[in-house]
């Protein structure tokens, strides 16, 4: 009981002074409140946006390139929708380009890694000499690759990035898991009969758990950079879509005349980039933990 008792008095210990170490980081705390908005933003959307159905579908001629007002604080576009409501429902979408892209990415790459890392032989060599030429290729430039194969749409540039983000993950979980096996815990699993699958999944995979959490969190906003060139590009999503990089695209044509148009979706995916940088250099100084790209 007094053991117990004292390992959650040491956890909690620790816990507190995680908190407090995060705390101490103003940049930190900033980032978290920008991603905390974004996220408030883009789930009551439909609530917050003052003209929820300028996101899409409506048309207004008679409204055509008003400035910033009162009525419509971010300005009004080409065919008089709401630039302020269309930034609000491009939050939504930038979100599901990062999560997405990062979650296939690790799905993907981190069961490689470990696979790489831990059986070695022939499943190693060919995981990472398959990783080593997908990571000579720029990301942008292999993403539009594939992007312009498929019809241009919002699924198929996720899965375009996803294509060039997943070899990080492989290299990132390889390089953890090579340090992580050689620890006393996994070779005493092996000396009971444990399974790889369960070494790998169930020892070394929640070891490198706070590695993955930092880079996942820098990641997103990396992904949503992405997806935002790609759209810029034409390869991504396609009007009426309100994605943010598809608005900077359309708005730079009218740039002279009507300036809102581009710089608020361009502040958008700043702010959001800004966000999970900060708060992801602050989760890698709280956890301790060094990351390369």
């Amino acid at each position: 009981m007094n053991t117990t008792s004292g390992q959650s008095t040491q956890y909690k210990s620790g816990f507190q002074r995680a908190i407090y170490r995060f705390s101490r980081s103003p940049l930190s705390i900033i980032g978290l409140v920008i991603i905390l908005v974004i996220s408030v933003v883009a789930i009551f959307a439909p609530f917050i946006a003052p003209y929820p159905k300028d996101a899409i579908s409506a048309v207004h001629f008679g409204n055509s390139f008003q400035p910033p007002s009162l009525a419509h604080l971010f300005g009004t576009d080409e065919v008089g929708r709401d630039v302020l409501s269309r930034v609000i429902f491009g939050s939504r979408l930038s979100l599901k380009v990062g999560l997405v892209v990062v979650a296939i990415s690790v799905l993907v790459g981190v069961p490689l890694g470990l696979v790489a890392a831990y059986v070695g032989g022939a499943w190693e060599v060919v995981i990472m000499r398959m990783t080593d030429v997908f990571l000579s290729i720029p990301p942008l430039v292999l993403a539009l690759a594939v992007a312009a194969v498929f019809k241009p749409n919002l699924t198929n540039s996720m899965l375009a990035i996803s294509f060039t983000w997943w070899p990080w993950y492989v290299r990132l979980a390889y390089g953890e898991a090579l340090s992580i096996k050689e620890e006393d815990f996994v070779e005493v699993c092996e000396s009971v009969g444990a399974s790889k699958s369960h070494i790998m999944f169930k020892e070394i995979l929640p070891n490198m758990a706070s590695t993955l959490l930092v880079k996942v969190t820098l990641d997103i906003g990396y992904a949503i950079l992405m997806g935002a060139s790609l759209g810029f590009l034409g390869v991504g999503a396609q009007p009426p879509t309100p994605a943010w990089g598809t608005m900077v695209s359309l708005g730079r044509v009218h740039l002279s005349r009507a300036w809102w148009l581009a710089t608020f979706p361009g502040l958008a995916i700043f702010l959001t980039v800004l966000g999970s940088n900060l708060f992801g250099d602050g989760l890698r100084d709280l956890l301790d933990v060094e990351m390369e790209r």
